[in-house]
């Protein structure tokens, strides 16, 4: 909270080995980027470690649903699995809004799994949130 950025963070763990392949946070004030979502960095990074576009043995873990442009680069990475903890009932595009892995042109589709720690990453997104009103 004190880097001024939304407090979401997510980490892309290779399913196989279990090794964390890439773990970043919100960033968007700091790179002055509207793109620089913690899902858009880590799904950027574990596609440089593996050489590839594609993370199909990966699997996604995040504080927050992902929202639309976030839930179209999971899905166009391939993303095996995507685990998130708090829901989003205003900007989410997994679980709420236009629901992006239920589209009939959603090239691909992963697992997700929504509200694991879902208490507690609510109520540090909503103490940050009252802090900046």
């Amino acid at each position: 909270m004190s880097r001024g950025e939304v407090p979401v963070g997510a980490i892309i763990v290779d399913s196989r080995s279990g090794q964390i392949l890439a773990q970043d946070g919100n960033r968007t004030e700091d790179l002055n980027d509207p793109t620089a979502h913690a899902e858009m960095l880590v799904i950027r990074e574990a596609c440089a470690a593996q050489g590839s576009p594609r993370l199909e043995q990966c699997d996604l873990y995040v504080t927050l649903e992902p929202c639309a442009m976030c839930a179209t680069a999971i899905s166009n990475a391939r993303l095996r699995r995507v685990y998130f903890a708090a829901y989003d009932p205003k900007g989410g595009g997994v679980d709420h809004g236009p629901q992006i892995f239920r589209q009939p042109t959603c090239h691909h589709a992963p697992e997700v799994y929504g509200g694991m720690a879902e208490e507690e990453a609510s109520t540090i997104l909503k103490d940050f949130f009252k802090a900046r009103r």
